[in-house]
């Protein structure tokens, strides 16, 4: 339990590291970056997550119970519906304002348009956090160090924290241009990110006690991911003209996502 803690502790660790210094461009930028570099990060980062959400996430969730002695579909089918649900509820009971989103979305709600943003972007924070972790707490679990699991787990980290890094900046910078001050934009998009080792490190404290419900953990992450790339990062990722620059970054995303997994693991 205390490797696998430590283990979520530096992955989640520099996850929120990363979305720090992409909040620190508040201090070197004025304008947020356009239209078609914020579509290319964020189809960047859907690609990312939807590798990670197969390779790091269901496929061991399959191992794991098929080596327990149970079909091996049914909880990657029944942990990735519950986590599409969970994220589905909390989009439709938390107030939030995506950025460059004119009305929020989720409960009414008379809090301020920062606030809200950063929201936004800590909602989708949560089962990256939870990923991490749980991908961590795998590769603890192997009796001979678990070097491909750790590996793997490694992996998702990377590509989690580079696609941070654009996220960071993407909630720092339209704060500054809404009139906030430099620091406090910074604050804001940093701690948009600290719930990622806050769940990171929860998850693995609850699959510590409950070994058998790993597999379903792996996959209900997966499916939490896999809504936020479907509801919000995808769609974002193809407004306007020129969108396939957003195809472009999915695709970049998911490639490099899978050489890493496949090349580390």
């Amino acid at each position: 339990m205390q490797t696998a803690l430590l283990y979520a502790a530096a992955g989640t660790g520099f996850t929120f590291l990363m979305t720090s210094l992409g909040s620190s461009l508040v201090f070197f930028f004025r304008k947020a970056a356009s239209q078609s570099i914020q579509r290319i990060f964020l189809g960047f980062a859907a690609g990312v997550m939807i590798a990670a959400s197969v390779w790091s996430l269901l496929m061991p969730a399959i191992e794991q119970a098929e080596e327990a002695g149970m079909p091996g579909w049914l909880p990657a089918a029944g942990g990735l519906a519950l986590g599409v649900a969970f994220l589905m509820l909390m989009d439709t009971l938390l107030p939030h304002l995506h950025p460059g989103s004119a009305e929020p979305e989720g409960a009414p709600s008379s809090w301020k348009r920062t606030t809200l943003m950063v929201l936004a972007v800590t909602l989708h924070n949560i089962p990256e956090g939870m990923a991490v972790g749980l991908s961590f707490a795998l590769a603890a679990q192997h009796p001979d160090g678990g070097t491909a699991a750790l590996s793997a787990a490694a992996a998702l980290a990377l590509g989690i924290g580079i696609q941070n890094f654009p996220e960071g900046a993407a909630i720092s910078l339209p704060l500054r241009q809404e009139g906030v001050g430099a620091w406090r934009a910074f604050t804001y998009g940093s701690l948009s990110g600290i719930v990622e080792p806050i769940f990171g490190i929860l998850i693995v404290l609850i699959a510590g006690s409950v070994q058998p419900l790993m597999p379903w953990m792996l996959s209900f992450a997966a499916g939490a991911m896999l809504y936020v790339v479907v509801e919000e990062l995808i769609p974002e990722a193809h407004l306007g003209e020129h969108s396939n620059t957003g195809t472009l970054g999915v695709m970049a995303g998911f490639l490099i996502m899978m050489i890493l997994d496949v090349a580390l693991g």
